[in-house]
């Protein structure tokens, strides 16, 4: 049975450029990588890219990109986003998982708040940006039209240029079991000071600060139960408010392979730019042994540049893919009825896992032939390396606490996952 979509209403805040394509907003990634290549250890530094970048990716209009077209977004769909990410990645990978991680959840506002809490969320002018937390570290206790939150939660990706943060926290209310998750406005919480320099050994700049929120009020309309992840995986059979709302079925927010593509696309970003450092390194230095051929003229170099583009080129073919799987999955859903099921939004994750494990390697490949001069601190390559494993080290990113609930979900027995 085909779901009923209703058409798109005119805009409520005002669509920076309503012209704007897609093809463009890559064109502009792509226009910024020698700068954020430039200003890579002053991001470092700094915790997350600076305050001038910050202006240029408001002005590109990165932070809108998968925002709902009603509230003034561009409402590209997931592959766009994802394309123009990458760029973004490819010049530094540590400021592109900072702006992933904070531009993404324009649309898991869009897909599951009500459409009162969108309009004062996205309003007055269609500025909104935020970094989410899974993990229920705070307390939300019911107050009289909301609930007053307190906690503290760390590696809130995005933070430092964010106008808000999603908070999931427990229900103090009468289903305690429960989890709720609170849009809270930066000025009502404290960044604290632990991320950037040396605090971690990578993705320095991605701006993944801890945040404290000490009894602030917030209004009911700004919350919203579960919405669409791998635990909740019928809740969205039925449409969403942003269904509803939007007439897009994008906005259904399944978000378990999404939120990979978050972290995949700033990794397959550190492959691609190794390699760029890569072919600098081998086009203008000459092998130290005979015949003294330019690098890229010896055949050991030749290997080493092939091999990780081949790697890189196929990760990039699963990201992709896995994007256009998702539209692909919420058409289906709009057209027949059919739900994405457990078992999608696993295989989802792991096809997504599998961009990231083949990335990873096109960095190894390259860090291991690019000469001990290139692990010097702030060698470019140097840095990809580290960047890389932080990935690695996230929980998401563990392949093998993944591969058998991918299995239990496809043969219909219960599903629980390590640490999530």
């Amino acid at each position: 049975m085909a779901r009923a979509l209703k058409s798109r209403a005119p805009t409520v805040y005002p669509v920076p450029e309503p012209d704007l394509t897609p093809e463009e907003m890559i064109a502009r990634a792509t226009a910024l990588r020698a700068r954020l290549r430039a200003e890579q250890d002053e991001a470092e530094e700094l915790g997350g890219y600076t305050e001038d970048m910050h202006r240029e990716f408001l002005k590109a209009g990165f932070y809108r990109i998968l925002q709902p077209r009603l509230f003034g977004g561009y409402e590209f769909d997931v592959p766009a986003f994802y394309k123009t990410m990458l760029e973004i990645s490819r010049g530094h990978p540590g400021a592109g998982w900072c702006l992933t991680l904070c531009a993404s959840h324009p649309w898991v506002v869009g897909s599951h708040w009500e459409e009162q809490g969108q309009r004062e969320l996205f309003g007055p002018d269609g500025n909104f940006s935020a970094p989410h937390r899974a993990p229920p570290t705070g307390l939300a206790t019911p107050a009289e039209g909301g609930y007053r939150l307190t906690g503290q939660w760390d590696y809130c990706s995005g933070i430092p240029h964010a106008t808000h943060f999603l908070a999931v926290a427990r229900d103090g209310g009468a289903d305690k079991a429960a989890t709720l998750t609170l849009a809270v406005p930066k000025r009502s919480l404290t960044v604290l000071d632990d991320w950037g320099g040396d605090k971690t050994l990578g993705m320095r700049a991605s701006g993944s600060n801890s945040v404290k929120i000490e009894d602030v009020f917030i209004p009911k309309s700004h919350t919203t139960y579960g919405y669409g992840t791998w635990r909740a995986a019928e809740t969205t059979a039925k449409g969403t408010p942003g269904t509803r709302l939007h007439g897009n079925p994008m906005y259904l927010g399944r978000t378990s392979g999404p939120y990979h593509m978050s972290l995949v696309t700033p990794i397959l970003g550190a492959a691609l730019a190794a390699i760029d450092e890569f072919e600098a390194i081998i086009t203008t230095r000459e092998a130290r042994f005979p015949p003294g051929l330019p690098r890229f003229k010896h055949v050991d170099f030749q290997r080493t540049w092939g091999q990780a583009v081949g790697l890189a080129d196929a990760a990039e073919g699963i990201l992709v893919e896995a994007g256009e799987k998702y539209m692909w999955q919420c058409r289906r859903w709009a057209e027949t009825g059919q739900a994405i099921s457990l078992e999608d939004d696993l295989r989802l994750w792991g096809m997504v896992q599998q961009a990231g494990r083949l990335a990873g390697e096109a960095v190894d490949i390259v860090f291991a032939n690019a000469s001990s001069a290139a692990t010097k601190k702030g060698q470019r390559i140097e840095r990809y390396y580290r960047d890389v494993a932080m990935y690695r080290s996230h929980i998401s990113a563990q392949i093998l606490n993944f591969a058998a609930p991918i299995a239990r979900a496809h043969f219909g027995l219960p599903v629980e996952m390590f640490g999530m």
